[in-house]
């Protein structure tokens, strides 16, 4: 028995059919989301008290703009702000740090070879993308979260 979940794409009489993300979908991201961060160790999960972790469908045309990006289902997730090892005794007066996780993203890295969403691969990418993004926030950068298996 495979774990997949497929939901038909939405009828054009849907008021949802304009979303990326149908409500199903929606639905099971944000169910595994919460498994995964219930699964994350203590230390991570006070981070992410400190930190805004905001779950959007997409990224906005200005993230998407700030980074060359044309194709909304290129990114899974994005810390801004100033990582720690980047601080100094004068940090002050910025914007606090904050991630987005954007479900497009990652439900299209999920689809098996069917067009089927997995949902073993979607809780591991919800997982990784989670810990890229708190990689970002301990000033790790892409290598490192490479040869962590987080990139």
């Amino acid at each position: 028995m495979t774990d997949s979940y497929h939901m038909p794409p939405p009828s054009p009489d849907d008021e949802s059919s304009d979303a990326i993300v149908n409500p199903a979908e929606r639905e099971l991201f944000d169910e595994l989301l919460e498994q995964v961060l219930l699964e994350l160790p203590d230390t991570l999960l006070d981070k992410l008290d400190e930190i805004p972790l905001i779950v959007e469908d997409y990224p906005s045309d200005e993230v998407l703009d700030e980074m060359d990006i044309d194709d909304t289902s290129l990114l899974c997730g994005l810390h801004t702000g100033i990582p720690l090892t980047h601080r100094s005794v004068e940090y002050s007066g910025t914007l606090p740090d904050m991630i987005n996780i954007y479900r497009e993203g990652i439900l299209n890295l999920s689809l098996d070879a069917g067009g089927y969403i997995n949902e073993d691969t979607l809780r591991r990418q919800i997982r990784i993308t989670v810990l890229h993004e708190l990689g970002h926030h301990f000033g790790l950068d892409e290598d490192d979260l490479r040869k962590l298996g987080y990139a």
